[in-house]
């Protein structure tokens, strides 16, 4: 091994928040080296995110040309795969080939390693790259976002199956003609819909009690209505006991029963990358699941050593790592704030219908010991969602402190539900007081005027 580097920064990761801590960093002109052993930019535009939403879209194409009839004419609607497959070969991941994404990183004046980062003690980082260790020396600090993988479940035989992940799902260039989803979570609603829609017979697999665990139960229905109503056969409340392959997959459940498939999807959660970062050589815990920040993103008691997105526990979304890598660029160059506050966390699953939600649950809240009041409004009974007639189901629920007298948490169910939720994170971000939202206008006829329904029956 040469020399160590000295460098500035060194940021180990470069999923969508670490690239932009490393190209930001430099352009302040700071010396920064950005390290991944994957694809720069990470899951998000290769694996996530993008492609999986290029599905979304198509998908729902279909099925609203094929809600025609219900409201003024006939279609005959022909399926097909390919140009999905093209688009995102050729416009989302460039076959996932990153060049671009590394030139505009170095553009932006950091430098490229290939490699696997660790940690080597206080104020040091070695990078096994194919070409050998490199080993750099820091100045300020080290940027962790070392991001997630997905999550296998230890079933029995699993292992020795050619299962699928969301990794493969994105690739496929031909579809299967069934396929069994373990997990319902968001990516295994949103892939199982998707496929479905364009012909293959889909089971979702659940081990708890219903899908969209992490939303609220009245979210949970609607979605669940919402798939089998299209075909999809909904098994929540049931866990996998073996998998067995042999030319198609036998799927045993803890009932007794067993589901055949020509494929099998485990989208079963995602685990943190943190086994193998260093962590023990700076006085931090390698067996830790997330790593605890600061509101400046700095890791409790490690000095030099900053940490974002998924590792965080904080939100595994792609909007929470650029969230916090803006605070960590803040931090790092000396500016007075703003620091990070998760008062009012989005997300949105794209399911259609979709959901939308921000900051705590029902249950969130009284478990936290608030004064709680929750107020429920049905899109299908609404103005629009009359208007609407297919396609309409939906529901707002919003979760109050009457204490406060302010939003605490909120979920939008329904068409654009990812979008309607963008005004009840504004409110709690804000924390609007119930009456200046009670007294808001709200335009007639929309499906966000179900909002002020939901507000006039908190109690």
């Amino acid at each position: 091994m040469s020399q160590p580097d000295e460098v500035d920064v060194v940021v180990i990761g470069l999923g969508p928040g670490g690239e932009h801590v490393a190209a930001s960093l430099a352009r302040a002109g700071l010396s920064v080296v950005g390290v991944d052993r994957r694809l720069v930019g990470g899951e998000c535009p290769y694996f996530g995110c993008v492609p999986s939403k290029m599905m979304i879209r198509a998908a729902d194409a279909l099925a609203e040309a094929r809600r025609v009839p219900a409201l003024g004419g006939s279609t005959e609607v022909t399926a097909d795969w390919t140009p999905v497959a093209d688009r995102i070969r050729d416009e989302a991941t460039d076959d996932w080939d990153d060049t671009v994404a590394v030139k505009r990183l170095e553009d932006a004046g950091a430098r490229f390693l290939r490699g696997t980062g660790r940690l080597a003690g206080p104020g040091r980082v070695v990078v096994t790259t194919d070409d050998g260790d490199v080993e750099l020396t820091v100045r300020r600090g080290v940027v962790l976002n070392t991001g997630t993988e997905p999550a296998v479940p230890p079933i029995d035989g699993l292992a020795d199956t050619p299962y699928w992940t969301n990794r493969d799902a994105v690739r496929l260039r031909e579809l299967p003609t069934s396929l069994v989803v373990l997990g319902g979570g968001a990516i295994g609603c949103e892939l199982a819909q998707a496929f479905s829609r364009f012909g293959v017979e889909v089971t979702v697999v659940e081990a708890f009690e219903r899908i969209l665990g992490p939303e609220e139960p009245e979210a949970s229905a609607v979605v669940a209505s919402a798939l089998e109503a299209e075909g999809i056969s909904v098994r929540a409340g049931v866990g996998v006991s073996s998998v067995r392959h042999d030319g198609a997959f036998a799927i045993g459940l803890a009932d007794g029963t067993t589901l055949a498939a020509q494929a099998l999807l485990v989208a079963a959660g995602r685990r943190t990358n943190l086994g193998d970062v260093g962590l023990d050589t700076v006085g931090g815990d390698p067996s830790a699941r997330v790593i605890d920040v600061d509101e400046r993103m700095r890791v409790a008691g490690v000095d030099g050593l900053w940490a974002i997105g998924d590792i965080t526990g904080k939100g595994a979304f792609t909007h929470m790592s650029m969230y916090q890598a803006n605070v960590a660029i803040r931090d790092l160059t000396g500016e007075d704030g703003p620091w990070a506050d998760y008062r009012a966390v989005s997300r949105a699953t794209f399911t259609d219908p979709e959901v939308g939600s921000v900051g705590m649950t029902e249950k969130q809240a009284r478990d936290a010991g608030l004064n709680v009041g929750v107020g429920i409004s049905k899109l299908q009974e609404s103005s629009r969602g009359w208007l609407h007639k297919v396609g309409k189901e939906g529901v707002i629920k919003v979760v109050a402190d009457l204490d406060r007298d302010v939003l605490v948490g909120a979920t939008a169910v329904g068409p654009s539900g990812g979008e309607i939720i963008g005004m009840l994170v504004t409110a709690i971000h804000a924390e609007v007081p119930l009456a200046t939202l009670r007294g808001m206008h709200f335009a007639y006829p929309t499906f966000h005027r179900a909002i002020e329904t939901a507000l006039g029956d908190i109690s």
